[in-house]
């Protein structure tokens, strides 16, 4: 009896137990539970991917992120990528219900007996869970809460699901987010083309990216592939053979180039500027874009494709041609001083710490250089500890004391490098005969020169017990900016906003920078003239005359740039020669209202004051809108306000929106044409004549703005236009002599030179309703050519405009 009571009272506890146990456990449960997200959130969880945008050749300019991730299914992953981590993170996921009691017991005898934590019992669910839903706090609550939030994902998801989202979220160091920014980071290739060995890699990295870093600790890595690769034979994921082969691959570690932020770094910047505005959440809801993300997160995180005009050719060619002709003007302006001074004390630290070598000089580089010697014709200055060069004076003759008021041309050549550099001064150099474009060079390489050839520097041949050939160097303050616009398709295909692009200089001359554009808006004054019955042969007065100042009542006496006056000449010589005079007398003659109407026609917004002053380009303009203003004259009088972003899809390159150029007639095709006819005089015989080394018709016109602050030229086909200015960013003069011809048309020419050969050449076409003037005989009987005239505008043959302009002026209230 004594017996069965014990065994009975005995049953109760036990029962009583679990019944308390059990209850303990469900009261743990639901207070674990009772503050849980909802699991339905991973199934909206959207991952952030990086942004790709693509120049219209579809090549990849760069990418815009705040994670970089790119989204891979499995199917386009090697089978052995997702079985690589399953061995390594979790062999049972296919068997378990989101925890794998068997694997913590293993991690935990495994870690008992290595004394550290090799691994970890969280299956691929519980990391997902963690990562997506919970803190990374490590406690008890936090474990339970990772136990039952895995569980129910199991039973919401399938396993290829969530081994999906674990595969495109991990993260595995260097800023890669998923095994396909991996693949990339680590091998520079698609994770669709990794190899078992390489695979195992990116496999033992989840635990500690940055202990296994391949690039910093290859030895860890090695480590951890090796482990990687036995699992997976123990695991029966590959056979021996496979395993044998991937333990014996070399591995390569390089990581694919990333375009974004070097050639075309200011066509992205525009790029991702104008994404952030399109992306407004009052925009996209009033256009019915079919997204449901906004503003910054739809931009680097949307993981969209944006597709550009940017056309490859077109951009490095713009950024090489504006730097070179910064480059140039800079050294017209002359030497500023070195980089900094330094003591003899310091002298060993920098050699020691300068890192060059020869390879530094390739492609156009430069390097830190610290003077040791100066003497009259040249100066001995140290490269490191192994190497030394020299400067020669002779080539230092651009290294005058900058004085804007003294036109470089009529400086004196430096003769003696005493005057230009002082023991101690850490400077720029370049090598002499330098090859490539990483930067423009003083010297570079000119082998078929007949008179004076410059050999090609070639760093493999350099001696370390003999000096190397150097340049002095200096980083241009000088700015500028090009804008090209094709006028058939309406491409913005290249923009260059500034000498070099930066963290510290992003602003974008060509789309930013409001500047006055001097005499680039005389063919806005002669475009509002043809509508009213000027010709090329209209004789036009180039003669002094003085205004008064509509509020200070001073006088205003209209020059032209050389100081002379010509008399009576034709409208196509005072556009072609860029008098001021003239110019000022057609605007009041046909008034400043029709003027302001006719920039406002051709794209120049703003409340554009009337007043004379403006006919001369003291309005300002940046010069992608001058561009834009010039494509009417060479598209038909159809002004071209162009695209920058041609379409956007998705991140499933299922189509979002299409952009079209904003195409819009501003003059009549017969006003376009005359004015084609003007401004290829310019070309032919004007300030412009530089351009007749392209070989096509062409029109175009310099600009200048007062005390040579601001250079200009804009220049076109029927096929392109192009817009380039020059000047400084705080509008100091430039210096004498610093005309659009000089500092902005050598950058215009350079750069056609590059891309003419992808438009055939055309010559402007005649329209209906186009007249050609008889001709007539010069003075010594030749025969003159005809000019176009517009068929029902009675021509003026004189526009008149004598000595009593200014009082006629004065009587109009038409002040400066």
């Amino acid at each position: 009896m004594l017996r069965r009571n014990i065994f009975v009272y005995g049953l109760i506890t036990l029962t009583s137990l679990g019944i308390a146990g059990a209850m303990c456990l469900f009261g743990l449960y639901m207070w674990a539970a009772s503050d849980l997200v909802s699991i339905t959130k991973i199934s909206d969880y959207r991952a952030p991917q990086v942004t790709t945008v693509y120049a219209r050749d579809k090549s990849i300019i760069g990418y815009l992120f705040h994670e970089k991730r790119f989204l891979v299914n499995l199917d386009a992953m090697p089978a052995y990528l997702p079985k690589a981590f399953l061995a390594a993170e979790d062999a049972r996921f296919f068997e378990h219900e989101g925890v794998d009691f068997q694997a913590i017991l293993r991690a935990f005898l495994s870690n008992m007996r290595s004394g550290r934590e090799d691994q970890g019992g969280s299956t691929i669910t519980q990391q997902l869970v963690k990562r997506l839903l919970l803190t990374p706090e490590r406690t008890y609550e936090r474990k339970l809460k990772e136990a039952i939030l895995s569980y129910r994902l199991e039973n919401y998801l399938t396993k290829e699901q969530i081994l999906y989202l674990y595969l495109n979220h991990i993260y595995l160091g260097n800023s890669s987010y998923g095994v396909e920014a991996a693949a990339r980071t680590y091998f520079g290739k698609h994770v669709h083309e990794l190899s078992l060995a390489e695979s195992a890699v990116l496999a033992g990295l989840p635990q500690a990216p940055s202990r296994n870093n391949p690039y910093t600790r290859p030895g860890n890595t090695r480590d951890r592939q090796v482990w990687v690769l036995g699992r997976m034979l123990v695991d029966g994921f590959i056979s021996k053979e496979e395993h044998d082969l991937a333990l014996a691959e070399k591995l390569e570690y390089r990581q694919m180039p990333d375009p974004s932020w070097t050639v075309g770094s200011w066509y992205l910047e525009e790029v991702r500027r104008q994404l952030l505005v399109f992306f407004e959440e009052s925009n996209i809801r009033r256009l019915g874009v079919g997204i449901d993300i906004y503003g910054e997160e739809a931009v680097y995180e949307g993981g969209l494709h944006v597709y550009t005009a940017m056309d490859p050719l077109h951009q490095r060619s713009a950024e090489l041609a504006l730097r070179s002709g910064l480059h140039e003007a800079d050294h017209r302006r002359g030497w500023r001083g070195p980089l900094e001074r330094i003591g003899p004390v310091d002298y060993a630290n920098f050699v020691k710490n300068s890192g060059f070598t020869p390879e530094a000089l390739d492609n156009g580089g430069w390097a830190k250089a610290l003077v040791l010697k100066v003497e009259k014709n040249g100066a001995v200055v140290a490269l490191s500890e192994q190497y030394q060069g020299y400067i020669s004076v002779k080539t230092m003759g651009w290294c005058r004391v900058p004085n804007p008021r003294v036109a470089s041309a009529s400086a004196a050549k430096i003769q003696d490098a005493t005057k230009v550099l002082t023991i101690g001064d850490i400077v720029f150099v370049s090598a002499y005969g330098a090859v490539g474009t990483a930067n423009p060079v003083t010297v570079p390489a000119d082998p078929d020169n007949k008179k004076n050839p410059v050999p090609p520097y070639v760093s493999s041949q350099v001696d370390p017990g003999k000096p190397l050939e150097l340049c002095l160097e200096q980083t241009p303050d000088l700015q500028g900016a090009l804008a090209s616009i094709e006028i058939k398709s309406g491409d913005l295909v290249a923009v260059a906003g500034g000498y070099h692009f930066s963290p510290e200089s992003q602003f974008n001359r060509a789309t930013q920078a409001h500047r006055q554009p001097g005499s680039s808006f005389k063919p806005i004054v002669y475009s509002a003239a043809v509508d009213q019955g000027f010709t090329p042969g209209t004789i036009v007065y180039d003669t002094p005359f003085v205004l008064p100042d509509r509020y200070t009542r001073r006088i205003w006496a209209p020059g032209n740039a050389d100081g002379k006056f010509l008399g009576p000449i034709p409208v196509s010589r005072a556009i072609a020669a860029s008098r001021n005079v003239s110019t000022v007398r057609v605007a009041q003659q046909i008034g400043m209202e029709a003027v302001v109407r006719r920039a406002h026609d051709l794209g120049i917004s703003g409340d554009i004051p009337e007043v004379l002053a403006v006919s001369l380009g003291s309005y300002e303009a940046t010069p992608q809108t001058m561009a834009e203003a010039y494509s009417a004259f060479a598209n038909s009088g159809k002004r071209v306000k162009p695209r920058i972003i041609t379409s956007i899809s998705n991140s499933w390159h299922e189509p979002l929106v299409t952009f079209e150029a904003d195409v819009q007639e501003a003059i009549t095709p017969q006003n376009a044409f005359v004015m084609d006819y003007l401004l290829k005089g310019v070309i032919s015989g004007g300030t412009g004549s530089a351009a007749r080394v392209l070989g096509k018709p062409m029109g175009g016109k310099t600009g200048t703005s007062n005390d040579e602050r601001d250079a200009w030229f804009i220049g076109f086909t029927p096929h392109l236009v192009t817009s380039v200015w020059v000047g400084y960013d705080n509008n100091i003069p430039m210096g004498r002599s610093e005309y659009g011809g000089k500092a902005a048309l050598p950058i215009f020419i350079n750069y056609r030179k590059a891309v003419e050969p992808m438009y055939p050449p055309d010559d402007f076409p005649a329209p209906p309703g186009i007249i050609w003037s008889s001709g007539g005989s010069s003075e010594d009987g030749a025969k003159l050519a005809g000019f176009p005239m517009i068929e029902g505008i009675p021509p003026r043959y004189d526009a008149g405009g004598g000595d009593d302009v200014g009082e006629q002026l004065m009587k109009e209230e038409m002040f400066f």
